[in-house]
């Protein structure tokens, strides 16, 4: 299946750390595209692996995860709006 993880992580004590370990993670797995964007392809056990992963890190009162995901990424279209960055270049 092909993702994209978009995570936020709240910026007060142990926010940095937090944020620092789930980039760290989510690179393990995924492209990084920006900030805190990952794409990719992943096997239904390794996306369960992933978040097995960042449920040590992700502080369920404040910092949060969103998984969009698609069977194949031919049927998702990219759009850029500003400067164009090549590391996005898995969609069409």
């Amino acid at each position: 299946m092909y993702i994209i993880l978009v995570y936020d992580i709240e910026m007060d004590e142990g926010g940095a750390k937090a944020s620092r370990r789930v980039f760290k993670t989510c690179k393990k797995y995924l492209t990084h595209i920006q900030k805190s964007v990952f794409e990719g392809d992943i096997t239904p056990s390794l996306l369960q692996k992933l978040r097995i992963e960042l449920d040590k890190f992700i502080r369920k009162d404040r910092d949060s995860v969103l998984v969009f995901k698609s069977r194949e990424e031919r049927w998702l279209q990219k759009e850029f709006w500003g400067k164009e960055d090549d590391k996005t270049s898995n969609f069409f």
